[in-house]
This record gives structure tokens, C-alpha cells and sequence, in this order.
């Protein structure tokens, strides 16, 4: 599989995203799902100390065993954990970490990123306790997840020399959730920083699972929430499958293939938890849109309101 930079890093262009571990599935489907994942050349697994009420990190360790060295691992802190605590302060980020590392079952976390923005704390003060993990050895790169374009520009601004900047950006980007192209992804591009878009196959209505006068899926991420699954955007899924289906591929393979076309995204990491759906999202990655493609995709989109 191919692979692209953040940082120092070469990662996989389609990854695993752990949210469902220790949550949707317990630590042998977990196995599972990593097992089919080193096998597809994925070498990308993106966590959070939160996932699974803190499982995630503990199962995709046990997971990996010794192949650990064969991976990159990026997890993420300050969301709060109870017992623990949350935010950005630099005493905060100093439990966090070595939290992780003993769940990860590692000396070294690949990107160790934070989860969101922490009002209370300025940006340097965060900056600086990373850094000195860096330094330390304890983290590899370091990257911010929800952050908007300001927040980007003053973090770049406030590094010092020397020390270790945000090499990636983790926010919310689909073909059917395009904020980030106003601002983010410009900013991403003009500091050279890799993008990691969340939520990729849009919480699953990118899959193919949910068509129009279809009953709703049991036991999938959207099945309790009728109200994302509005005529409108059925309407857009059912005109992105026919294109998609034209040229002998499915949704998700346009899903991922539209994200990658993107030059600043780094890796597609989607959720699976089972290892059928590893191996469609790893085969989905092999479709290269031509900007014809990419245009007939751009007035489907906007044909339905999405922009």
C-alpha cells in the first residue's frame, strides 16, 4: 500500500481509526480486525485514551504484540477521564502520556496528538510540555485535532525555535462534510502539515449500507439517529452510488478515493470492526479519480446543496 509523510513519519494512505475497540468489539474481534489490517499493508492505527473507555489503546496493544515495531501508532489526550483528569496543561499532558504508554505497551507513541482545543490553556504552555516530550524521547511528532484555521496559524506562530510544531491536523472532513476546504486545508498546505480527516465515510452513510426505502441497518453507528438519514442526503448517497457504480466501483471506493485525491491528506483512517470491512476500505485506496471524475463528483455535490 502506498504510503505518505506526516513529519518524519510514512504512513499508510488508508488506516484503521480504534474507536471501536473496547466499545463495539471486545479484544478478540479487535485481534481480528488488526490481523486483517497488517496483512492489507495498513501500518497506520489512530486511538485516544478516551476510545472505549480507555480499552482502545490496551486491545490494539495486546493486538500487536511484538509487531509493534512494524507500525505507526498515534494516539490522542485531553478529553476527560475520570480518575485521570483532561485539558492541555503541561502537568495534565505529563500523566496522560505516561497513561498511554503503559496502555500501549510501548516506550515511544509515533503522534501523540491533542484531541481538542483547551481554552484554558495557551497554546505555548501545551506546546512547550510536547516538546519536552519530544526531547525526552516519550513521543515521536505531534499533531491537534479540531482545531480551526486561527488556531493553526497562532500555534505555528508561538513555537519556539527549535522546538517540535504540529506536524498533522485531525478534523471532520467527508464528501458530505466539507468545512475544512474553506480555511484548514489551505492552512495545512501552506505549512506543509498532513490532514487526517475523522468521520471519513460519513459515520457510515458512505458505505452503501443506507439506501433510499430501505429499512435502516440494526446494530450500525446511524441506527439510533433516524435523523441523519433525511431524504436529502439519501438522495446525494443514491447519485454518488450511480457514479460510482458506472465506472465498476462501489461508494466507499469513491469515499476514500476523493479523500486521498485531496493533497493534503495524509491517510483515510476509517473504523471497522469486522475484517471484511478492513479489507474494502484497504482495496478502496486502489481507484486514482481523473480530474473529470473529480468534477462529475463536484456537480453531483452540488446539484444536491453539498459544498
Amino acid at each position: 500500500m502506498d504510503k505518505r509523510k506526516i513529519g518524519s513519519l510514512e504512513v499508510s494512505v488508508v488506516g484503521v481509526g480504534c474507536n471501536n475497540f473496547g466499545g463495539r468489539i471486545d479484544a478478540e474481534r479487535t485481534r481480528e480486525v488488526v490481523d486483517a489490517a497488517l496483512d492489507a499493508g495498513i501500518n497506520f492505527f489512530d486511538t485516544a485514551d478516551i476510545y472505549g473507555g480507555t480499552l482502545s489503546e490496551q486491545y490494539l496493544a495486546q493486538a500487536l504484540g511484538s509487531r509493534r515495531k512494524d507500525v505507526i501508532i498515534a494516539t490522542k489526550f485531553g478529553y476527560p477521564i475520570e480518575g485521570q483528569g483532561g485539558g492541555a496543561h503541561p502537568d495534565y499532558i505529563r500523566v496522560a502520556v505516561e497513561a498511554s504508554l503503559r496502555r500501549l505497551n510501548t516506550d515511544v507513541i509515533d503522534l501523540y496528538q491533542l484531541h481538542r482545543p483547551d481554552p484554558e490553556v495557551p497554546v505555548a504552555d501545551t506546546l512547550g510540555a510536547l516538546d519536552d516530550l519530544v526531547k525526552a524521547g516519550k513521543v515521536r511528532e505531534i499533531g491537534c485535532s479540531n482545531f480551526t484555521a486561527a488556531m493553526i496559524r497562532e500555534a505555528e506562530a508561538v513555537v519556539t525555535s527549535g522546538a517540535a510544531p504540529f506536524v498533522s491536523v485531525q478534523n471532520h472532513y467527508s464528501l458530505l462534510h466539507r468545512e475544512p476546504e474553506a480555511d484548514v486545508l489551505p492552512e495545512c498546505e501552506r505549512l506543509g502539515l498532513g490532514f487526517l480527516p475523522y468521520f471519513p465515510l460519513a459515520k457510515g452513510l458512505l458505505t452503501g449500507k443506507f439506501r433510499q426505502g430501505q429499512p435502516i441497518p440494526e446494530g450500525t453507528r446511524l441506527s439510533g439517529n433516524a435523523d441523519a438519514l433525511t431524504d436529502e442526503r439519501l438522495a446525494v448517497v443514491e447519485a454518488l452510488i450511480a457514479f460510482a457504480e458506472a465506472r465498476g466501483h462501489t461508494i466507499l471506493d469513491l469515499a476514500v478515493s476523493w479523500l486521498l485525491a485531496q493533497p493534503t491528506v495524509s491517510s483515510v483512517i476509517a473504523g471497522a470492526t469486522r475484517t471484511e470491512q478492513i479489507h474494502a476500505n484497504a482495496a478502496a485506496a486502489g481507484w486514482s479519480l481523473t480530474e473529470a471524475d473529480r468534477a462529475e463528483v463536484e456537480s453531483i455535490l452540488a446539484a444536491h446543496g453539498v459544498s
